[in-house]
């Protein structure tokens, strides 16, 4: 029902902790002002111009019975001081004017108004500090004036004075305690941003119970992620340790042998040697002892570029709109767009590597003009020992389905994602390796 809030609401944790301070201290504010000021001090206001009502009454009616104009000024002359009153008659007529702000005014008008027939028009703007009424008698118009404070109370404006100065008070008090109660929520948000993006930043148990539990969970959770990328990584290791001994003696076995068939055996024995290696590349591939570096993505992709020149890959560059340096792992970065190029040179005769740069984020755009992968497809692709050979010929090179796979886990590792998608410069799959900047 109240779906479309959403979009107005703070998204961040200080905007919302602010407003969960702010909205009921503002509504208690109003209802006190609705309930007592409009209420209470009406009610006073009306019992004190009810008394004032009385005398002007009472003035007008004695100015309107004499007969001159000078008997008038005669008869009202006594009351001035004892009503404090200020008179004049005759006088200058007066003009309707009230603030808009004026709390009680409206009200004071209306009292005016209704208890004394020959008044004319009421001023509270003039002299705030006074009352002027203007009346129309027989001989002309009167105007009488007298304080402010005869007719109204002063105290709503003080009220609000007190009400805003304690809230604001209030809402600093507990803003100093909310900031003690979120920096470690924040520290852990921070810590968790980290170790997404492949670092591992120190972090400090702190904060409430249920805060210092999340950062347990988080440190416990972390460190069973460690051990299993570590375990991963020794394990695989030992295995293309042990496999490349037996290799080795088969090369050289195959080497002492003379026949036809020979050439074929190596060539078998090299692709094992080399699935050996990528499976220590993939194990490799979330590791997180490398270091991060501060590097020019569009240097970086002029690197890679070279290398697949000197491999004899037909690689071009593409475009380059990097703008500022980033914090990469750069061992892992050059992996993934290794695999990404021999994958596009494998499958396309044209290659080509760019560097974009987005509102939030870097993309490493790697475009072949080969066959491409369906949009079914593509998900599975990403998937350790996923071969679609269907989509991709299999006669242009072989492999375990590795290659998307570790580009994908190195994306994560920076906190990034790995996209496939069609190609509209050349035709065929685009890779898009994306960081978050």
């Amino acid at each position: 029902m109240f779906l479309w809030l959403k979009q107005f609401m703070p998204r961040g944790l200080y905007g919302r902790a602010a407003l969960i301070l702010i909205l009921p201290i503002v509504a208690l504010q109003l209802v006190v002002s609705v309930v007592f000021i409009q209420r209470h001090f009406n009610r006073i206001t009306v019992q004190m111009t009810h008394a004032v009502v009385v005398e002007l009454e009472y003035v007008a009616r004695l100015v309107n019975d004499a007969p001159t104009i000078k008997l008038a000024q005669e008869a009202i002359a006594p009351l001035i001081v004892p009503l404090a009153l200020d008179i004049q008659l005759p006088s200058d007529p007066v003009e309707k004017s009230i603030k808009f702000t004026d709390l009680t005014g409206h009200l004071v008008e209306q009292q005016l108004e209704e208890g004394v027939r020959d008044i004319r028009a009421v001023d509270l703007r003039t002299q705030p500090s006074r009352v002027i009424i203007g009346f129309d008698t027989r001989h002309g118009p009167m105007r009488v004036s007298l304080s402010r404070e005869r007719v109204s109370a002063t105290n709503p404006h003080q009220l609000l004075v007190l009400m805003v100065g304690a809230g604001l008070l209030m809402t600093l008090i507990a803003y100093l305690f909310l900031r003690n109660q979120l920096r470690p929520i924040r520290r852990l948000a921070r810590a968790s941003e980290a170790f997404g993006k492949g670092q591992v930043v120190p972090y400090k148990l702190a904060g409430a119970t249920e805060v210092r539990a999340a950062g347990k969970a988080f440190l416990d959770m972390r460190s069973r992620i460690e051990r299993q990328i570590e375990q991963r990584t020794l394990m695989l290791s030992g295995i293309s340790h042990d496999l490349r001994t037996p290799l080795t003696r088969l090369k050289l076995g195959l080497s002492m042998i003379e026949d036809e068939t020979r050439g074929e055996l190596e060539r078998d024995v090299d692709d094992m040697a080399r699935l050996v290696d990528t499976f220590l590349n993939f194990a490799r591939a979330e590791a997180l002892d490398d270091p991060t570096e501060t590097l020019d993505p569009n240097e970086l992709a002029r690197d890679i570029v070279e290398k697949c020149r000197r491999a004899g890959q037909e690689v071009q560059l593409g475009a380059l709109e990097a703008t500022e340096l980033m914090s990469l792992r750069r061992i892992p970065i050059e992996r993934a767009l290794e695999n990404l190029t021999g994958n596009a040179t494998r499958y396309g005769r044209s290659v080509m590597l760019s560097v974009l740069q987005g509102r939030g984020d870097l993309r490493f755009v790697v475009e072949d003009d080969g066959p491409g992968i369906p949009v079914s497809d593509r998900s599975l692709a990403l998937k350790p020992f996923a071969r679609l050979d269907a989509a991709r010929n299999q006669n242009n090179g072989s492999g375990v389905g590795l290659g998307l796979a570790i580009a994908s886990d190195i994306a994560r590792s920076h906190g990034g994602h790995l996209r496939l998608g069609d190609s509209e410069n050349l035709g065929g799959l685009k890779a898009e390796l994306v960081i978050p900047l």
